[in-house]
């Protein structure tokens, strides 16, 4: 050990001074790291617009690759089907054929995904006689599937290739072939499967709409399949499932009759009726308000709910569709909370709230 003097040297200076070192180095590393990733994120919008470019052109060119004679036999395979359409892929194309197979059985074709694996174990005995099977492969030599392809002719159901390779095994031994072929994927190493699922995707899509048209599906029908969205209960929910028992009283009905009234059924208004049942007038919670704060003390006995009423209300009926009811409702100067409703001779029937429709989801 070296002695500087008589003195040792002082280990605490030197690890100060390491310590200073170390800082100043990672502060540059820092520096050039938080340099480097604002450039990085600088870039990334004009990266992803590109990459978008890319998917949108791969399916324009699939569009003009296609061949409309191998299309229409695709579609009369699908519309000739006498059972359901099997949908089946394997990893990210897998993922695709069970889209492709939702989309289908909700717009009015039956169809079902099946894994390849699951059908190598049992899962096969979904396909049976008279099925239609589309395969995506992106390489048309994915083994599960090509493993299935005996099961299937032994089965005697017809094949769509969904393939990014027509001369493939696959794509040899289908009844048609849709080129689903890329130039490039959409990933930076053209390895992860983008560009590739993405106009396999738009194919499928494709073929769902065609057949869907080609089926005549109305909206009403596809609002049958989506009863719990939000379509399908515009196009489905009406009146009658949402109205309350209605709160009835007569013109004469004194204002203390009314309040008792509003206060028993707790719906806001109570629709006022003739001797017949037939509906003459509302009085509101407002209504009810406005004409007591008008009204003199020594006049109160003798208010009856003819002189509180809103003569002839916008009125709705049991069979009207609950969205075309809150249109009533909220499409006007004034929007009103309460529709009486009617039946068809005019009679009080029901009492439909604002609030109710609401919280119906629509």
């Amino acid at each position: 050990m070296k002695f500087l003097g008589n003195k040792l040297p002082d280990s605490l200076e030197i690890a100060n001074k390491s310590r200073r070192v170390f800082a100043a180095l990672c502060l540059g590393v820092k520096k050039i790291s938080k340099s480097g990733k604002l450039s990085l994120v600088s870039e990334t919008f004009s990266q992803v617009v590109e990459l978008l470019k890319l998917e949108a052109a791969a399916i324009e060119r699939t569009a003009g690759i296609l061949q409309r004679e191998t299309v229409e036999r695709a579609i009369k395979l699908l519309l000739d089907c006498e059972s359901k359409i099997v949908v089946v892929g394997v990893g990210k194309s897998g993922i695709i054929a069970n889209k492709i197979a939702d989309t289908m059985t909700s717009t009015g074709t039956v169809a079902v995904f099946l894994h390849p694996t699951d059908a190598l174990h049992g899962g096969l005995g979904v396909i049976t006689r008279g099925d239609c099977v589309i395969a995506l492969s992106n390489s048309g030599e994915t083994d599960e599937i090509l493993t299935l392809l005996p099961a299937l002719k032994a089965r005697d159901v017809s094949l769509i290739a969904i393939v990014g390779n027509p001369v493939s095994t696959l794509g040899r031994n289908a009844d048609v072939v849709l080129d689903a072929s890329v130039d490039k994927e959409a990933c930076p190493l053209n390895l992860a499967p983008t560009t590739s699922t993405t106009v396999a995707l738009a194919i499928g899509d494709a073929l769902a709409m065609t057949l869907m048209q080609a089926k005549n599906l109305t909206a009403e029908d596809f609002a049958a399949n989506h009863p719990a969205g939000r379509l399908g209960k515009r196009l489905t929910l009406k009146v009658a499932s949402l109205m309350h028992e209605s709160p009835n009283i007569s013109a004469g009905a004194g204002w203390l009759e009314v309040v008792k009234t509003i206060s028993r059924h707790a719906l806001g208004a109570v629709n006022v009726v003739d001797g017949s049942g037939t509906l003459v007038g509302i009085v509101t919670d407002g209504d009810l308000r406005r004409t007591i704060e008008k009204t003199a003390p020594e006049n109160l006995a003798s208010l009856s709910a003819a002189q509180m009423m809103t003569e002839n209300p916008v009125t709705t009926c049991p069979e009207m569709l609950a969205f075309d009811a809150l249109n009533k409702m909220e499409n006007r100067p004034m929007q009103i909370s309460v529709l009486p409703v009617v039946n068809e001779t005019g009679a009080a029937v029901g009492l439909l709230r604002l609030h109710d429709i609401v919280r119906s989801g629509l």
